[in-house]
């Protein structure tokens, strides 16, 4: 749900938010974000482990960063979000301030208050930035979403109980009933 508008947003206004205020900056609106569930934060974590120690054996080298973390999808000061889960292969992208321009692959967890950013604000952000594939988990009907953007565009549908084939790693098949 968005802020009360006065103004266009800006990074300044992001930036400058009383500490530990948590938002998302999308078209000069701030979005504020509601503090995650449990089976959300557990999600976030387990799923982190499994593709960082796929990266690691693999000796990748892309970055696995969990939320929250500031990612400048443009990298043009319009665009702020926090995605659940970043991967992100070009290191040059990251700072201290977060990561300028579109991750590699996004994973969102939704929640009641972020269905409507998720599946349709951010699926059009995240397409049009640059991500090459982005998931949507929908703990509650425990269904997972995925989207690969690059390439031949595709879109699937699976099952918590399914084995999902992640696009950008090779060999990476991940079943979410299996970290629960």
């Amino acid at each position: 749900m968005p802020m009360p508008q006065e103004h266009i947003y800006t990074s300044e206004d992001y930036w400058n938010l009383p500490e530990g205020q948590r938002a998302e900056l999308i078209d000069g609106k701030l979005y504020a974000m509601t503090p995650p569930s449990f089976i959300h934060q557990k999600l976030i974590q387990q799923l982190g482990r499994i593709i960082g120690n796929h990266i690691f054996t693999k000796k990748g080298e892309c970055e696995v960063i969990p939320a929250p973390f500031a990612v400048n999808l443009n990298a043009d000061d319009k665009i702020w979000v926090e995605p659940d889960i970043s991967i992100i292969c070009d290191k040059s992208k990251i700072s201290d301030r977060g990561c300028k321009g579109a991750p590699d692959w996004i994973v969102e967890i939704v929640s009641p208050s972020s269905t409507r950013m998720d599946y349709s604000v951010k699926l059009f952000k995240y397409r049009t930035a640059g991500v090459r594939e982005y998931w949507i988990i929908n703990p509650i009907k425990k269904a997972v979403q995925t989207y690969v953007f690059e390439g031949e565009e595709d879109a699937n549908m699976y099952f918590f109980g399914d084995e999902i084939p992640v696009y950008i790693f090779d060999g990476l098949i991940i079943k979410i009933s299996d970290l629960l």
